[in-house]
C-alpha cells in the first residue's frame, strides 16, 4: 500500500464538504485537530454538523467562523482557561445554530452503538431530566429528523423486555461522515498509536465512513509491529493520514507539547463577540499556513511548551499560578 493513504493538510480540509457531519479525537482540550480545523476555515466550509462526546476550542473556532448549523452534544469549552463556549453561547443567543443536547454518557453510549454497527443504545442515563423533555427537542422541532443521516427520533422510551429492569432510553447511533483525528503517531498504512489516553478515537474511528489522521509523524509500519498491543486504530478504518508537526496546538499532545493555556485564555478573552472572533481570525488564520502559524508563535514559546520526554509533561510551564 505504501504511501497511497498520505494526503496534504490542504487536500485533507477539501475532503471535507459543505453540510458533512463530522466527529473529532481527543478530549476538551487535549488532542484536538486545530490545523485542520484552521484550514477548514480559510477553506471557507458552511453547513457542518459537529456530532461530538465534548466539545473544545475546535469547536469554539469553527461556530465563531460560521462553519457550523448543527452542534449536537453535551458541553463545550476551554476547562480553566475559559469554562464556556462563548461563541456557541452567543450563535444560540442569535438562533444562528441549532443545538441537540444529550449528556455526556448518552454521546458516548451513541458513538459505541455506531462503532459496534448497532442502530441504538440502550441506557438509563438521564432518565427524569430536562433531556428527555420533547419541548427540547431541537432537530426535530426544526423538522431535520429525516430518519437518514439525522435519526427520525432524538430518543424513545421503552421497559426492559428481560430483567424487569424499569424505564430505559433508547437512544441513535452516531452517524457521521468523516472522522478528523490528532494523534503522536500513524503508521504509512493508517495503524494509529495513540499514547496515553485515547479517549473515544476508537469510536470515532469507527463509527464514521471516512476517518482522516493527522499525526505529529508518520512511522514505518514494521515499527509499530513490534509492539502491535500498543497500537490503537488498525489500519483499514483509517482512509487518509497526513504528518503535521504541532498541529493539536493550542491543545495539547500527551508526551509532545502541553496545552497553551495563555492563547486559549487570550482567544476565550477577545472572542465573546462576533468583532473579537474575526479579529483574532484574522491575526491567527487568515493569510496563514501551519508553518507560517508555528513561525508566528515562535520557537520560545514552542519550547517552553514541549514535553520532558521522560515525564511527558513540560518542566518550563509555570503551574498553580
Amino acid at each position: 500500500m505504501g504511501n497511497s493513504k498520505r494526503i496534504t493538510l490542504q487536500q485533507a480540509a477539501e475532503i471535507v464538504k459543505d453540510g458533512s457531519s463530522l466527529t473529532f479525537s481527543g478530549f476538551t482540550i487535549w488532542r484536538r485537530p486545530m490545523a485542520l480545523v484552521y484550514e477548514l476555515i480559510r477553506q471557507g466550509r458552511k453547513g457542518l454538523h459537529l456530532i461530538e462526546v465534548n466539545g473544545g476550542p475546535h469547536t469554539e473556532f469553527l461556530v465563531g467562523a460560521g462553519c457550523v448549523d448543527i452542534w449536537e452534544s453535551c458541553w463545550v469549552g476551554h476547562e480553566l482557561y475559559g469554562k464556556y463556549g462563548a461563541n456557541l453561547s452567543r450563535r444560540v443567543g442569535n438562533k444562528e445554530i441549532l443545538v441537540e443536547d444529550y449528556s455526556h454518557a448518552e454521546m458516548m453510549f451513541r458513538f459505541a452503538a455506531a462503532a459496534s454497527g448497532a442502530p441504538y443504545a440502550v441506557t438509563q442515563t438521564s432518565l427524569g431530566t430536562d433531556i428527555h423533555n420533547p419541548a427540547y427537542d431541537t432537530l426535530g422541532n426544526a423538522g431535520r429528523r429525516d430518519g437518514k443521516r439525522i435519526a427520525s427520533q432524538k430518543y424513545v422510551f421503552t421497559e426492559d423486555p428481560f430483567f424487569g429492569a424499569g424505564s430505559q432510553v433508547l437512544v441513535p447511533a452516531a452517524k457521521v461522515d468523516i472522522a478528523i483525528m490528532c494523534v503522536q503517531q500513524v503508521g504509512e498504512e493508517g495503524t494509529v498509536r495513540v499514547s496515553g489516553q485515547y479517549y473515544s478515537d476508537p469510536e470515532a474511528a469507527r463509527a464514521a465512513d471516512i476517518t482522516i489522521v493527522m499525526a505529529e509523524e508518520i512511522v514505518p509500519e514494521e515499527y509499530l509491529r513490534r509492539n502491535a498491543d500498543q497500537n490503537t486504530i488498525v489500519s483499514f478504518e483509517v482512509d487518509h493520514i497526513l504528518e503535521c508537526p504541532f498541529g493539536a496546538h493550542p491543545t495539547g499532545m500527551f508526551g509532545r507539547y502541553d496545552v497553551d493555556g495563555a492563547f486559549l485564555k487570550d482567544f476565550y478573552g477577545k472572542t465573546r463577540t462576533q468583532e473579537g472572533f474575526d479579529e483574532f481570525a484574522k491575526e491567527w488564520i487568515f493569510g496563514l499556513d501551519q508553518m507560517s502559524y508555528l513561525d508566528k508563535l515562535g520557537w520560545p514559546r514552542m519550547l517552553n511548551l514541549k514535553a520532558n520526554t521522560a515525564l511527558n509533561y513540560s518542566t518550563s510551564v509555570k503551574r498553580g499560578q
